[in-house]
């Protein structure tokens, strides 16, 4: 029998194999494989965007049906549908906003000039605030993750928690690599400071996901943070594809995202056949 404390420890665990996906992308490279990591993690935000999507769609779907059945009021569901729209608004436009106020412009610290992007309209996009914009897309995402286990746990159904958190602990290793894409192969290696920090907006959600969820089961609140990482994922693989499209051929470019949306989709699978 699982405790509440152990299953908050569980569910920070859940969200902390983040890291493991950090290695592989932290590696030194050529500029060739350089482009083909950051490409593969593109492939592996792809897959989230379908993934966390599908799954607030699902929430707002079924209850459009609940209210067909007469089980459930229109109004329920016509504010699920708003806040999914709102959520993914969010993610989008508020990014947006944050790239042109924070991410562009002319002044630049010592990271900018050594790590910068090229944008469109030539000035810089710093790669460490990509990677940070991505962790909080992730993030977002992984709070979802942890109200699933904390309100199956409020809901007495344990089991099911224990499930989720060994699928979302195994799935969430893989994201680690999406986060440090923009920063494949990088001559000076981000700091350990800034790799804790980012490992935290990413992965520590989930544990704050199982504390809420255990405590406030909201169907709302878990479609919002769905729709806020779905739309906040699109921004910055727009961005990355932006970028990649530059670095290797369109050819090299589709293939690496071929594959990581191969990689995506079978460990859900995985996950899936696992009983999560």
């Amino acid at each position: 029998m699982v405790n509440y404390a152990q299953l908050l420890i569980l569910g920070a665990f859940a969200g902390l194999t983040i890291f493991l996906g950090f290695p592989v992308i932290l590696m030194k490279a050529s500029q060739k494989r350089r482009a083909f990591l950051n490409a593969l993690a593109i492939g592996i935000l792809v897959f989230l965007v379908i993934d966390v999507l599908s799954s607030a769609w699902g929430v707002v779907a079924g209850s459009a049906l609940k209210v067909q059945a007469g089980t459930a009021a229109v109004s329920y569901a016509a504010i699920l549908l708003a806040i999914m729209f709102i959520g993914i608004a969010l993610g989008l436009i508020g990014l947006a906003l944050y790239e042109s106020r924070y991410m562009r412009g002319h002044a630049k610290t010592e990271v900018q000039l050594e790590s910068t992007l090229a944008g469109r309209d030539g000035i810089g996009i710093n790669r460490y605030r990509l990677a940070t914009m991505i962790a909080v897309g992730i993030g977002a995402h992984n709070f979802s993750e942890g109200l699933a286990i904390g309100q199956s746990y409020a809901s007495g159904v344990i089991a099911l928690a224990l499930v989720l958190i060994v699928g979302f602990a195994a799935h969430n290793a893989t994201e680690g690599f999406g986060i440090l894409g923009p920063l494949a192969g990088e001559e000076k290696r981000p700091s350990l400071g800034f790799l804790v920090r980012i490992g935290m907006i990413g992965g520590g959600p989930t544990f704050l996901g199982t504390l809420v969820g255990s405590l406030y089961v909201s169907q709302f609140l878990y479609v919002l943070f769905l729709a806020f990482a779905g739309g906040a994922l699109i921004y910055v693989i727009l961005l990355m594809y932006s970028v990649a499209a530059r670095q290797t051929s369109n050819t090299m470019l589709m293939s690496a995202i071929f594959i990581g949306l191969l990689f995506g989709f079978i460990t859900d699978l995985i996950v899936t056949l696992g009983g999560a």
